[in-house]
């Protein structure tokens, strides 16, 4: 094998012990997961913004940017959740570039595995202790979900992932909402196919278990645009495609049908600034057709302090490093605008 073995990771459960959840933190995280159930169950008209930059790389940024968004969630409480994204997992298409904190804590120094869980795991419950939020990450590797199990909010799971069964059979087995993307191809059955996995139950492998997982009621659909044939992004948040989205729901066993809109990535073709224009052409097409309305619960944003992107070692603060992100003056004023459209 072409492996060098570095060192036995320790296992999730001794991590938790190391940096363990109060139960007034624990108390918050009950609270929210059941504002989001509502939400997700329609049982709550509230909108969901899945919110922050595309890549968690700084953590005392991070927490400055969130918790700005405290202040703004105080003002628009009674129509919009805010999720903040902490991003720790970054698939890379080529598998080159920077895979996020879990792999390098810091982006200029080698990458260390143990420090990177540690990093995750306290800057996840720093959020919760300073801001009140929990917040979503990305599985990129089903086996590490479990060292944040106890303490996300949201989980997503890519484009190039959404395909892979361990990925599918691991959400099967999470409470919490689970978003799966539409695979870079854009073809929808294989997202709505996931979806149905997720809310099976399964007997499978994990982490060197057998495991039975329940299923997952809360497992939706991501329209996050593709990439054609011919290497060009299209978009897929349009009226036209929201109502195809919805007749698939109405003609599966799904339960609670629902969809987040992915305003980046192909959607806006990497056109960062278009994210605010997508947003809100998504929510008049809520406005005019109740089938759209009922399955649009929200929109997943990349934003952080500084407008752009920058190389790693430019160290411009709260700047990323990988996708180009919404500036915060730009990203306060649109969650404004979409609290006046609702």
């Amino acid at each position: 094998m072409n492996m060098i073995f570095e060192r036995k990771l320790p296992i999730p459960m001794e991590v938790k012990e190391m940096y363990p959840v109060s139960h007034d933190i624990a108390e918050i995280i009950k609270k929210r997961d059941i504002e989001i159930a509502d939400i997700f169950s329609g049982k709550s008209d509230k909108l969901i913004l899945i919110i922050g930059p595309c890549s968690a790389d700084n953590e005392d940024s991070v927490i400055d940017y969130i918790t700005r968004l405290r202040e703004v969630q105080e003002k628009v409480n009674d129509k919009i959740f805010i999720i903040p994204r902490i991003y720790t997992n970054k698939p890379r298409t080529t598998g080159d570039g920077y895979k996020g904190m879990l792999h390098q804590p810091d982006p200029n120094e080698k990458p260390d595995m143990f420090k990177g869980i540690v990093a995750i795991r306290e800057l996840h419950i720093r959020a919760l202790k300073e801001t009140g939020f929990s917040c979503a990450d990305e599985m990129l590797y089903p086996e590490n979900y479990r060292y944040l199990n106890d303490i996300l909010a949201y989980v997503a799971i890519g484009a190039r992932s959404v395909e892979n069964q361990q990925h599918r059979l691991t959400a099967s087995g999470l409470d919490i909402p689970v978003g799966m993307k539409n695979p870079t191809g854009g073809d929808l059955s294989v997202m709505m196919n996931a979806i149905t996995a997720a809310q099976h139950k399964h007997t499978f492998i994990y982490r060197g278990w057998e495991v039975h997982s329940q299923g997952n009621p809360l497992a939706h659909a991501i329209l996050r645009g593709y990439v054609n044939k011919h290497g060009q992004s299209l978009p897929n948040y349009h009226y036209e495609d929201l109502l195809s989205l919805a007749s698939l729901y109405e003609n599966s066993s799904l339960a609670n049908p629902a969809v987040i809109v992915d305003t980046n990535h192909a959607n806006s073709g990497k056109q960062y600034l278009q994210q605010s224009r997508i947003a809100k052409d998504v929510l008049h097409s809520c406005h005019h057709d109740s089938a759209i309305k009922k399955i649009v619960k929200g929109f997943m944003i990349e934003s952080y302090i500084e407008d752009g992107a920058q190389k790693i070692g430019e160290c411009v603060y709260g700047k990323s490093i990988t996708d180009p992100c919404l500036g915060w003056e730009k990203t306060e004023r649109l969650i404004y605008d979409l609290a006046e459209q609702l």
